[in-house]
């Protein structure tokens, strides 16, 4: 296991301390990977008509106020408080990234430079903002030009619902260190990230003339991939999501592949869970004590081909709706049979243990059902009229 991209790099031979985390490293890709896809399916999807351009209003001519050089301000000294603490610091951030940004503490004369360069480069832009006429222009916007605020609001909403669902179903350790497990980085649910995400993103669709059932349907391939390249992330760091104790011998058939695709202890995991190493140095020594099912691998497999079947027959399907209903049941049952061999938190319900992705899985496969029956009825009544 590789905590770090560090880590990473030494087993390769290259020795130079950088202050990433595999698995952020791995869900940073995963975005860039979904904004790539979604940027190409929403162009396509505008081509054949199923987005209108929107409006943006472009002020010009009008120079800054009070408030203006006040954000400026703020924002710069937050920057220069952290950036130049970190770099004069860097082997601290290095060794301890998430202490040392989340911490109070900070570079304030770093600060006050990086606010005045700011302020001033605000009150150059307003200079030059007095010599224009002032008019409002608005410009038009294509559907792909959006997906850098659908991201950011992917990010945002994701992070916040995975974070507040893995503490709903953690609430032991949520009482026993409130702020360290909402400011903590590990410790995520996806399906939390995926609901928060979705509100905002389908929202932000509706005042910018994206109807959610053109954009759920570009956005089903990227979330499916992302998916899959986030447990990468997972599976190389050794975050804790890891299936149930695997004793059993390899089957015949995986013979050729090799022993860590069936059972794993994740050796140097990134969390430090199980038992010391033997001869081990360094921050990251321990092992679980015994293999346990590599479900993180598994899923990364499973997405990446389901995807592939998303992404064939993204162009055949014309019901808008109907490839996003597809994507929330092959999701669904994805998650749902991964559940029986990973380990998780149960919730009993009728003398039956369910975990809480195993009820939000199949909330989406029936959603999923719903919305292929719904489509299909949308489209008969359409071609009845």
């Amino acid at each position: 296991m590789y905590a770090t991209i560090s880590e990473l790099l030494k087993s390769f031979g290259i020795d130079i301390a950088l202050p990433i985390q595999t698995f952020g490293f791995f869900v940073a890709v995963a975005f860039l990977v979904a904004a790539w896809l979604l940027t190409s399916e929403l162009r396509r999807k505008e081509a054949l008509g199923q987005f209108k351009p929107s409006f943006r209003e472009l002020v010009i001519g009008k120079p800054a106020g009070m408030t203006d050089f006040i954000t400026a301000g703020l924002l710069g000294f937050v920057i220069g408080f952290k950036a130049i603490f970190m770099v004069m610091n860097y082997a601290e951030f290095v060794d301890d990234p998430q202490t040392t940004l989340l911490s109070m503490r900070g570079n304030f004369m770093g600060g006050l430079i990086i606010a005045a360069l700011m302020i001033f480069w605000r009150y150059r832009e307003s200079e030059a903002q007095k010599k224009l006429k002032f008019e409002i222009k608005k410009i038009p916007m294509k559907a792909e030009e959006h997906v850098g605020n659908i991201i950011l609001l992917g990010v945002v909403g994701g992070l916040l619902g995975a974070k507040v669902f893995h503490n709903l179903e953690n609430p032991a350790e949520f009482i026993a260190d409130p702020v360290g497990s909402l400011l903590s980085f590990s410790g995520l649910t996806f399906y939390g990230g995926l609901i928060v995400a979705a509100v905002l993103i389908i929202r932000y669709g509706r005042k910018n003339g994206l109807p959610a059932i053109h954009l759920t349907d570009a956005a089903a391939p990227a979330l499916m991939l992302s998916y899959g390249i986030g447990r990468v992330g997972c599976m190389m760091s050794g975050d804790g999501d890891w299936g149930i104790v695997n004793n059993a011998p390899k089957p015949s058939w995986m013979s050729f592949l090799p022993d860590w695709m069936w059972a794993y202890k994740f050796p140097h995991n990134v969390n430090n869970e199980g038992v010391p190493i033997p001869g081990c140095v360094g921050k990251w020594c321990h092992e679980l004590p015994e293999a346990v099912y590599p479900t993180s691998f598994y899923e990364t497999i499973m997405a990446v081909m389901l995807f592939g079947v998303l992404w064939l027959i993204r162009k055949r399907i014309t019901t808008p709706g109907l490839l996003f209903s597809i994507y929330l049941i092959l999701n669904g049952m994805e998650r749902f049979l991964i559940e029986s061999i990973r380990v998780n938190t149960q919730y009993h319900i009728f003398g039956i243990g369910v975990t809480q992705a195993q009820l939000i899985s199949t909330t989406l496969i029936i959603l999923g059902i719903v919305g292929i029956w719904f489509t299909k009825k949308h489209v008969k009544n359409t071609a009845h009229a």
